[in-house]
């Protein structure tokens, strides 16, 4: 869609740079939903036509163009039409690239050691089961990838398609500045945010979406993760087309569970069944008991 056109018609004033959020490939503008936090948060993306807000998530064109232009969903049709919007709609399918850099862990990565493991015994966690499970991995006192600091880490990987695309690691001693740390999008064959973190070959009709990949192993394979409370075009396709319910269980904070309420708002337009689950604190601070017994109520 030619979106520079169109802002540009309907005096809509837009950026390319000059904000940390403006990013080659994208254009930047006022999000009008983000109420009480001005800025050129909401981006769209030129390359595959979808709205991403820095703050408040992914949004769909139809919905977004209706806010700024501030006109109904039948006069937004016949705009998006008249600036060639055919596949506006769409999200691109998660797709293996050559990234210039090639795919690997950081250095001197290995087993879960003692430490590890007693850093998720100490969460409520099975260290065996999880280990085996999710293909769990460690570092120890020195590991770097491209001059990160990945020591005293565990080493999440991430799956599509059976083919291992990326990881996530987590700090195991909390000390440091940041607990998680991703693989690097130049590494990575497949962008995280356009995936889903789980178990596919066990998915069935009812996925229980949660934020983060703990909440995943304190639910089990019938769950999936967004990689944080905000989420993309792309993993809205995936969800619409991978499952027939999706109640969605994030944090209790006010920020998460708005995000959690448009998601469920999101998933129920595109026809899935979609509830949200009230929990107190964190998914993945429940005892496994809990969580189990929640897994099975939700699925039945």
């Amino acid at each position: 869609m030619n979106i520079t056109q169109l802002l540009n018609d309907y005096n809509i004033q837009f950026f390319t740079e000059g904000y940390k959020f403006c990013r080659p490939g994208w254009i930047n503008l006022d999000c009008p939903f983000c109420t009480g936090n001005p800025g050129p948060h909401l981006g769209y993306n030129l390359n595959s036509d979808y709205f991403n807000c820095w703050r408040c998530g992914g949004k769909s064109i139809e919905y977004t163009l209706q806010s700024l232009l501030k006109v109904n969903k039948q006069i937004v049709k016949e705009i998006i039409k008249q600036y060639q919007g055919v596949n506006y709609s769409q999200a691109p399918d998660p797709k293996i690239i050559i990234r210039k850099k090639a795919f690997k862990l950081p250095s001197n990565t290995d087993s879960l050691k003692i430490s590890h493991k007693k850093y998720l015994e100490k969460r409520g966690f099975d260290s065996e089961k999880l280990e085996k499970q999710w293909n769990l991995l460690a570092t120890g006192p020195i590991s770097k990838l491209d001059n990160v600091d990945f020591k005293h880490r565990l080493i999440i990987p991430i799956f599509w398609d059976d083919k291992q695309v990326s990881f996530q690691s987590r700090d195991i001693t909390d000390k440091s500045k940041l607990k998680y740390i991703t693989c690097s999008k130049e590494r990575e064959l497949i962008f995280h945010k356009n995936i889903l973190f789980g178990d596919q070959i066990h998915w069935k009709e009812t996925g229980i979406c949660v934020e983060g990949l703990f909440d995943v192993f304190r639910f089990g394979v019938n769950s999936f993760a967004t990689f944080g409370i905000k989420y993309t075009p792309a993993q809205l396709k995936l969800m619409a087309k991978s499952f027939k319910r999706i109640p969605v269980c994030f944090d209790d904070d006010s920020q998460a569970t708005e995000q959690a309420n448009k998601l469920v708002a999101d998933l129920r337009f595109r026809g899935v069944e979609s509830w949200r689950i009230d929990i107190k604190g964190d998914p993945g601070a429940m005892s496994q008991e809990e969580a189990d017994y929640l897994v099975k109520q939700l699925i039945k």
